[in-house]
This record gives C-alpha cells, structure tokens and sequence, in this order.
C-alpha cells in the first residue's frame, strides 16, 4: 500500500514500489504516521501494520530491466530503506477505483479483535 504522497517524494516510476493498492490525496509523506491504524475502502477495512523496507527489486527498471544501485541507496539515504507500508485485510470486501478511504486511528478507535464490527461510516 502506498500514497501519492509518498510515490510524488520518491520521484521515480511507481511500479518499482509494486503497490497493490495506492491511496491519493495525501500530502507528504503523511503515511509514516499511519502504522497501526486501519482504513476503511469501499467494504473492505484494512490493518496498516509497518512501513515497508525496500529489496533490490527496486534497483530494476520496469521497462528495460536494466538495474540501478542508486534507486535502492536513495531510498536508504532518504527515507531510511523505508517507503510505502505493509498491510494486511482486516475484512475482507469489495474495493473500487475512486472509493472514498478513510483513516481510522487506533488511539481513537481501539482495533477491533475483528473488524467485522468496525463502523466505516464515523
């Protein structure tokens, strides 16, 4: 899972981060604060767990294959080899392009021992 914030600060194509999911709107890198909180998408509500530590796979150019060091030592340089997050689905459900996501922090909203009673709609 990744932001548009965080993909606009990494500056390079997208598709070295292989996110499943991006979330826009997001200023910054607004995400590093998110670890431990969940969002709600469409039906589905999602457990942000950490923030992603970056493998060589980022070193290789989508397009041409070609491999380059330096994306990877930027990563470490800038954002400390962490960038995106890890998620897991707390409930699963039905997710669009374009649905409206919302961040629910566990300090306000204690997670659930199962999201199936979450109420996206606060």
């Amino acid at each position: 899972m990744a932001t548009d914030g965080a993909i606009a600060a990494f500056g390079r194509d997208v598709r070295r981060l292989r996110p499943n999911v991006v979330i826009g709107g997001v200023e910054g890198l607004a995400e590093r604060d998110w670890p431990g909180s969940q969002l709600c998408i469409g039906e589905a509500v999602i457990q942000l767990d950490s923030l992603r530590s970056r493998c060589h796979m980022t070193t290789i150019d989508p397009d041409t294959l070609q491999v380059n060091p330096d994306v990877l030592r930027d990563i470490v340089r800038r954002f400390g080899n962490k960038l995106a997050l890890n998620a897991d689905v707390a409930r699963a459900g039905l997710i669009r392009v374009g649905d409206a996501v919302s961040l629910v922090s566990t300090a306000t909203y204690p997670r659930p021992s199962s999201a199936a009673s979450l109420d996206c709609t606060r």
